[in-house]
């Protein structure tokens, strides 16, 4: 069988912040050994769906999901008194991206960077800034009705134009 797992930072990130006696290595191969059926006790030889597994039971252990889920709701609601329209992701996303704000898309930030991104928010939020709403487009005047206006203006008897003055039109 082909490793089906190439990346363990979510393992690894919700496996730090549990609180272990004794020796980590031993607790990662019985918990690795728990949710395999005692198959194979290293996590190169999960499943996809036995790795997935095992990650959210480990970040229900340490509360991080609950706490995530938390920290992104509190983000989104400074967003929303902000002006950003939070009902449509790329807008959230695109805020985000930008480097004086937390440089990376909403989905990717941890617990530590949406503190900081709510940190970075309410101090926006008290200097009064509101997101800029895109104008609406004006409509074009196409360029023959634009010439016909200065002709007819030029004509105009109380123009300032002398009768000897012309236009080049290219």
């Amino acid at each position: 069988m082909a490793q089906q797992v190439t990346n363990f930072g979510r393992f690894y990130s919700a496996f730090r912040k549990l609180t272990i006696y004794g020796e980590s290595e031993e607790v990662k191969r019985e918990l690795v050994l728990q949710y395999t059926a005692r198959r194979t006790d290293s996590l190169k030889e999960m499943t996809r769906k036995e790795y997935i597994d095992l990650c959210i039971a480990i970040e229900d252990i340490n509360g991080s999901k609950d706490e995530l889920k938390r920290r992104r709701s509190i983000a989104l609601k400074l967003m929303q008194e902000l002006e950003v329209d939070t009902t449509d992701w790329a807008q959230i996303n695109d805020f985000c991206r930008h480097p004086r704000i937390a440089g990376k898309a909403f989905g990717r930030l941890t617990v530590e960077e949406l503190m900081e991104l709510a940190r970075k928010l309410r101090l926006i939020k008290r200097k009064g800034w509101k997101r800029k709403k895109p104008e609406p487009e004006q409509p074009k005047v196409s360029p023959q009705k634009h010439i016909m206006y200065l002709i007819n203006f030029a004509g105009h008897p109380g123009s300032t134009l002398n009768q000897n003055e012309s236009y080049h039109y290219s």
